[in-house]
């Protein structure tokens, strides 16, 4: 848990300082631009990679992890089988609130290969593809039996993250400083999915689990009658549990 709350403070104050370059015109913005002129090559494989993190593509795989992943753990009878499934499409459509509102504040121009205009930082693609394959690949994780097929799911997914990233570099429609801030924004949001769909139990849980009574499955408190025979009645009632209680018959408190 310290390991990557660590990791996201760090992803966070990378996110910090590529934005503030972006935003003055660093020296960091600079390099940016001479790394893009040394990759961009357009050509339709690149295009064709830039597309998979098209919201047409990316969102319908994520909606069908959600179901799967809904379905099976309310089959499965788990207690909190919605979680992971409402985090995943919350995070979802949380990306275009969060980037589209930091496009239009840094106003980045495009490559020369786009036409002109501006709202080019952070990437939408990036965040897109990675917030969606992402999502998906930690809702059918828990239900992948062998950790070879874990491995592969895991594999599959940073291999669409990172040849969308490629192609929106190589095809020159985004900066490489683009995709970089937005993986740093979408590490972090699947990070707290992550946490958040293995949540530990509640305290009520682990008290049911083992064996000591909560406070909805105890026997009621004694009442206290406003009449003096109902008094005494309650007076013998607490005599009888003391007693009962002292010869070694467990509490019921």
């Amino acid at each position: 848990m310290a390991v990557l709350l660590g990791l996201c403070l760090l992803l966070l104050l990378l996110f910090a300082v590529i934005t503030w370059q972006v935003v003055v015109g660093g020296p960091l913005t600079r390099a940016d631009e001479r790394v893009s002129q040394a990759l961009v090559h357009p050509d339709r494989f690149s295009a064709a990679l830039a597309d998979l993190g098209n919201v047409e593509v990316a969102v319908p795989v994520l909606l069908l992890a959600v179901g799967y992943a809904a379905w099976r753990g309310r089959a499965s009878g788990a207690r909190r089988w919605w979680l992971g499934p409402a985090a995943a499409a919350f995070l979802m459509a949380l990306v275009p609130a969060i980037v589209v509102p930091l496009k239009e504040w840094t106003a980045r121009p495009g490559t020369p290969v786009v036409s002109p205009g501006t709202g080019y930082f952070p990437s939408g693609h990036t965040a897109t593809a990675a917030i969606a394959y992402g999502s998906a690949a930690l809702l059918l994780m828990p239900w992948l039996r062998s950790p070879a097929a874990r491995r592969l799911l895991a594999g599959g997914c940073a291999a669409l993250v990172l040849g969308v990233s490629f192609g929106l570099v190589r095809r020159g429609w985004h900066w490489p400083l683009d995709v970089v801030a937005s993986w740093c924004l979408s590490t972090v949001l699947l990070t707290t999915l992550f946490l958040v769909t293995r949540v530990p139990l509640s305290r009520s849980t682990r008290r049911s689990s083992s064996g000591t009574p909560s406070s909805r499955s105890g026997p009621s408190s004694p009442t206290t009658s406003s009449d003096p025979a109902g008094r005494a009645r309650s007076r013998g009632s607490r005599t009888s549990r003391s007693s009962s209680s002292s010869s070694g018959s467990p509490g019921s408190w």
